[in-house]
């Protein structure tokens, strides 16, 4: 279908592993799927996380930081730039304060989660890219990346936007008391 053009979209135009790492955005598919890749890398990491806390025995945090992440992610698919920001700083503070390989290769990810969401948020498309990229709705996976944070994200983004900062002010204060606790004298 894609040799005779009847999909309605061009493939993206770099490689995965590129478009991972250091994203560019050349069309309005590029847009598009750099937002759905940052979708499921925030869900990703936020369920990753979610059960590593159930085999820690952590429940109520855990479930706390899978909602945060997962819906940064909603935002992040919809080209917000705070919460890009926002599930990037929470995975740095995690990574600063609990150092680990996997920490690390969030930290890398998010980062460049958010050059690419901050990119596509300034995009515009051009004379020869005025047609904006279609967002499928067949199958489960389409409406979960595509139509869900199309319709949930301007419900949720302010809240959204109080929760993260309240999240994340609390997860370094908390941080905090725990590495002075640890290394203060008694």
């Amino acid at each position: 279908m894609q040799t005779m053009d009847l999909s309605g979209t061009a493939p993206p135009s770099e490689n995965r592993l590129k478009s991972l790492f250091w994203p560019s955005i050349h069309s309005a598919t590029d847009v598009e799927y750099l937002g759905s890749q940052g979708f499921w890398i925030c869900t990703i990491i936020g369920v990753v996380t979610f059960a590593i806390s159930l085999i820690t025995g952590q429940y109520i945090s855990g479930l706390f930081v899978l909602i945060y992440f997962y819906l940064g992610g909603n935002g992040v698919r919809q080209r917000d730039v705070f919460a890009a920001v926002a599930v990037f700083l929470l995975m740095l503070t995690t990574f600063v304060f609990s150092p680990g390989i996997l920490n690390f290769f969030g930290c890398v990810l998010l980062l460049s989660n958010m050059r690419a969401t901050f990119i596509a948020s300034f995009w515009e498309p051009g004379a020869e890219n005025a047609e904006p990229a279609i967002r499928f709705n067949e199958t489960f996976g389409d409406k979960l990346v595509d139509q869900f944070p199309a319709w949930v994200w301007p419900k949720i983004r302010y809240s959204y936007y109080g929760y993260a900062a309240l999240f994340l002010l609390l997860t370094i204060v908390g941080m905090l008391v725990l590495v002075f606790r640890v290394h203060l004298p008694r």
